[in-house]
């Protein structure tokens, strides 16, 4: 029977903590990975995700947030123009 691997959350401090000894530190992957007790592919995303997020390529978890806030405004601002419009038609037709 095989053993359920448990996977470990890292919070978004912890990552940034670990990106930041090799790019600022000079560690190498290997050993930041192993200072951090993490495995190295983990490093290799997260220095790869951050370097994208420098670069604007891809969102940060602020950016995400506030993109998903705005989408459901949208959605909360259609579904009350969509109302607004039957409302409208129902009193026109009322008028006539």
């Amino acid at each position: 029977m095989k053993e359920s691997v448990r996977r470990r959350l890292y919070s978004e401090q912890f990552k940034k903590e670990a990106v930041s000894l090799v790019t600022e530190y000079g560690y190498t992957i290997v050993q930041a990975a192993q200072v951090v007790d993490t495995r190295e592919k983990n490093l290799q995303r997260w220095v790869k995700q951050q370097a994208q997020e420098r670069n604007g390529e891809c969102l940060d978890a602020d950016e995400r947030a506030e993109l998903q806030r705005l989408r459901r405004e949208i959605k909360t601002l259609r579904m009350e123009k969509e109302i607004l419009k039957k409302a409208s038609a129902f009193f026109a037709q009322e008028m006539k």
